[in-house]
């Protein structure tokens, strides 16, 4: 659990390279999306829509996003929200200051910033109406606990939608998490394949729907 928060530290300080890579903004990012994610051009935007499409365009209710990371996937989204209540959430304090400058410059005032551990979330039981959390479940170190605490924050009927790498779909995505990402703590074991992710959701949830491209499942559950 100690390395998975010094990796948030790490990449608090990588927040400039990260947005580079989760956008696909030149050339060296859109290589290293395909050798070692499989995301070629049209993948890539396969995974964007994955992981927004439990979101109704018009969504005016109370949203929660965990892990927020710099805004730069979702922040554009939430232009469009303009009825919406939106709380964003993150362990690394560096992510944080990131996404609200970046939320300013985007005249995103409204948006409310957290820094919390998504193991113990600070609202109380059935608060929001959606849950997105995109490339986060794969990095959480409680898993079990980090479940548990958006399932619990989540009213019922509330959407719980996002993406995760999975195993087992992409050999050499798999053997880059072990290699790299997993030792420096920006991935924590255990994973989801597919299958357990989809048998863990529809256990959980009253309606689950689960996708993917390459090894990131999308989903988009109801409780």
């Amino acid at each position: 659990m100690e390395k998975s928060f010094d990796a948030y530290k790490i990449i608090g300080d990588l927040a400039k390279f990260y947005d580079r890579m989760m956008t696909a903004a030149d050339l060296p990012s859109q290589l290293a999306l395909k050798f070692f994610w499989g995301l070629d051009a049209a993948a890539y935007q396969k995974f964007l829509a994955q992981a927004f499409a439990g979101l109704p365009k018009n969504f005016c209710g109370r949203l929660l996003e965990v892990p927020v990371g710099t805004g730069v996937l979702s922040l554009p989204v939430y232009k469009n929200f303009g009825g919406a209540e939106i709380f964003c959430v993150d362990y690394s304090e560096k992510m944080l200051d990131a996404s609200k400058a970046r939320a300013a410059e985007m005249n995103l005032l409204g948006v409310k910033f957290f820094q919390s551990d998504v193991a113990a979330l600070p609202f109380a039981e059935n608060f929001f109406d959606a849950l997105l959390s995109i490339n986060g479940f794969h990095a959480f170190s409680n898993k079990d606990a980090a479940w548990a605490e958006t399932y619990r924050v989540l009213r019922s009927g509330g959407i719980f939608c996002g993406c995760m790498y999975v195993k087992g779909e992409n050999r050499r995505t798999d053997i880059f998490v072990e290699k790299f990402c997993e030792p420096r703590g920006f991935f924590c074991p255990p994973y989801e394949t597919l299958e357990s992710l989809q048998k863990k959701l529809r256990e959980r949830f009253a309606r689950a729907e689960v996708s993917h491209v390459e090894s990131f499942a999308g989903f988009v559950c109801t409780k």
